[in-house]
C-alpha cells in the first residue's frame, strides 16, 4: 500500500493542507498514521476517503451531514441502514438541485435564442 505526505495527498485529493487539517480535527478524517518523526502519512484508502468526501461536498453536502456519514461508516455494518438512508436523503436533494438548474438552464438557452434572433435579424435589415 502506497503512503503519501500531506502535501501529495492534497494535491491528488484536491484539497488543500489547511483543509486536510480541518478535516482531521473536526473527525471527518481519522486514524491517519504518523511516521517516526510525528508527521501525518496517508494512505490510498485515506484518499478513496477523501474522494467521497469531496463527491459529498460538491454535491452540496453539509459539514454535520458530512460528520454523521463519517460517523456511521466508522460504526461498520451495524450502521449501513443509517448510511443507506443518509445517502438517499442526499441523493434526493442533488436531484432536486439538478432538476432546478435544468429549468434555470432551459431559461439561459430561451434568452441566448432571443439574442441571436435578434442578430440575425439586425445583421440582414
Amino acid at each position: 500500500m502506497s503512503s503519501y505526505s500531506p502535501g501529495e495527498t492534497a494535491v491528488k485529493s484536491g484539497f488543500s493542507i489547511d483543509t486536510l487539517r480541518y478535516y482531521e480535527k473536526i473527525g471527518l478524517l481519522s486514524g491517519i498514521a504518523r511516521n517516526a518523526s510525528g508527521r501525518r502519512v496517508f494512505s490510498d484508502d485515506d484518499l478513496q476517503w477523501l474522494g467521497m468526501l469531496r463527491c459529498l461536498r460538491e454535491t452540496g453536502m453539509p459539514i454535520a451531514e458530512m460528520l454523521r456519514y463519517s460517523e456511521l461508516a466508522r460504526g461498520g455494518t451495524e450502521t449501513v441502514q443509517e448510511r443507506l438512508e443518509l445517502l438517499q436523503a442526499h441523493d434526493r436533494r442533488v436531484e432536486e438541485q439538478i432538476a432546478k438548474l435544468r429549468e434555470q438552464q432551459e431559461q439561459v438557452q430561451w434568452k441566448i435564442g432571443f439574442y441571436r434572433d435578434s442578430v440575425c435579424d439586425g445583421a440582414s435589415g
